[in-house]
């Protein structure tokens, strides 16, 4: 897969993990409409494609004494900081934002799996 289309996919999965977040957990509310909606998964999924890569290796050594659950934390940090930038996206508190990274986590999962099958 070419860097354009693993973008695209972080993008979709950005976007598609907030809508589902937003329908599936309570604490969790857009106010906004559709296209502010995709804005901020474009940014998640931006966010996800440049910036957590590099988090990820200066997090190395304490992701290996975690056993990896500190990715967790650094997955729950990407989507807090398009909390901050969006006004009309409200997460109520780390259950929220835990169940959220979770749905995102799940839907990253699914598609990237089926995107290397192609």
């Amino acid at each position: 897969m070419s860097l354009i289309e693993r973008l695209i996919v972080q993008i979709v999965i950005g976007t598609l993990g907030l809508w589902a977040a937003v329908k599936l957990i309570s604490g969790v509310e857009f106010t906004g409409s559709l296209q502010y909606l995709f804005l901020a998964g474009s940014i998640l999924g931006l966010i996800n494609f440049f910036i957590k890569p590099a988090l990820k290796a200066i997090a190395l050594p304490i992701r290996i004494l975690t056993f990896g659950l500190f990715s967790l934390a650094i997955n729950m940090g990407m989507i807090w900081i398009v909390d901050v930038l969006f006004p009309e996206l409200v997460i109520d508190g780390l259950g929220p934002l835990f169940w959220t990274t979770v749905i995102i986590w799940i839907l990253s999962m699914l598609i990237s799996f089926s995107a290397k099958d192609k």
